[in-house]
């Protein structure tokens, strides 16, 4: 399980582009806004969670 804090997560928008964005993609995650965290189910979708995220517009930082 990996965790990534996106900084630019501010509202419930920003978190149905997160999960349309991952879906996508079929990766396993949750989104928490009140933390502005997204958390990838299997640590090898990581970086591909990563590069949507980016994609998206947000920057996502492993913590």
């Amino acid at each position: 399980m990996k965790k990534f804090r996106c900084e630019e997560m501010m509202c419930a928008n920003c978190v149905a582009r997160i999960n349309k964005g991952l879906e996508a993609e079929n990766i396993g995650h949750s989104v928490d806004l009140d933390t502005k965290t997204v958390t990838v189910n299997e640590d090898g979708e990581a970086a591909k969670a990563a590069e949507v995220l980016d994609d998206l517009g947000f920057t996502p930082a492993e913590i």
